[in-house]
């Protein structure tokens, strides 16, 4: 099985994944050498801090071999086309793991391989951080009847976050300038998925998105490779900062997630970043039990 998108686990696998990360969290030894000898591939075309470390340490921690590669080292569609370093990479790795630019090029390698293929990000989705989103808010409250307020960049974060919430029954609200919504595809399939009482909402007012949610989430205004776009962007996004003002809105017990890196002054406050319900550096520690749940799920 590949994952791609974060629904393609469907509701129960969800469910089976989010488990298995509370207790890999919980009780590191029990699944030592569960992984052992197994060959992971991890392949890095855009930087990265939590998912390359995150993915490094969980696979030599499962007893398996994390083989790190650049996008330098590899030519990914440039030197080499994009099913021929499938094809390859397959023959070496027992798992493939991909952070890219492009989401079609992740469709080509799993269309190239029968290992599984992992996404560690792609310009449509980043479904292991939606993993360890909800790790960290079924920690503070159960997640069925949960509401998550998201401000900012209707982006690949906010995708997976929308889809992954709906079909473990987390309601998402999502406050995003117009032109800047999530897609309407990503929309209506978090609707679809969405039971009787969980609501999926995209407006432009972050007052809407926040007030009494059980978690308040932001991300950065202009993501890498949008570098060019950044002025522009602020000014745009100026309204859609969580200061604590807006945090206020939430419950009394609401919890603030970023998926970081942050920056600081823009999308969110250092009130806001350090307050005692911020639970961002606890949602970066769960990148790592939620990449092992996910090997162990793959491998059966």
């Amino acid at each position: 099985m590949d994952f791609l998108r974060v629904g393609d686990l469907g509701r129960e696998g969800l469910g089976r994944v989010l488990d298995l990360a509370a207790m890999v969290k919980r009780d590191r030894a029990a699944t030592r050498n569960a992984l052992r000898g197994a060959r992971v591939g991890l392949f890095f075309e855009k930087p990265s801090l939590r998912t390359r470390v995150s993915s490094e340490i969980a696979v030599t921690d499962l007893g398996g071999v994390p083989i790190v590669l650049k996008q330098d080292e590899v030519g990914l569609g440039s030197r080499e086309a994009v099913e021929d370093v499938a094809r390859v990479l397959d023959r070496y790795f027992d798992v493939l793991a991909f952070r890219v630019h492009h989401h079609r090029d992740l469709d080509t390698i799993a269309a190239h391989a029968q290992a599984p293929v992992i996404n560690l990000l792609s310009d449509v989705e980043h479904p292991c951080q939606a993993l360890a989103d909800l790790q960290t808010l079924a920690e503070s409250r159960p997640l069925d009847g949960a509401v998550v307020g998201y401000v900012g960049d209707g982006n690949n974060v906010c995708a997976s976050l929308m889809i992954a919430g709906a079909a473990m029954g987390v309601s998402v609200r999502v406050a995003a300038p117009a032109g800047y919504h999530p897609a309407e595809a990503v929309i209506a399939t978090a609707q679809g998925l969405a039971r009787p009482g969980v609501d999926i909402v995209v407006t432009d007012d972050p007052e809407e998105a926040v007030s009494g949610a059980d978690a308040v989430y932001a991300d950065v205004w202009a993501s890498m490779g949008q570098e060019g776009e950044a002025a522009a962007r602020r000014a745009i996004f100026e309204p859609y900062r969580i200061d604590e003002r807006l945090f206020g809105l939430a419950d009394p017990a609401a919890i603030f997630l970023h998926c970081l890196p942050a920056h600081r002054g823009d999308e969110v406050t250092d009130g806001v970043m350090d307050h005692e319900r911020s639970r961002v550096f606890d949602q970066a520690e769960n990148r790592l039990h939620a990449f092992k749940a996910l090997l162990l799920d793959l491998a059966g």
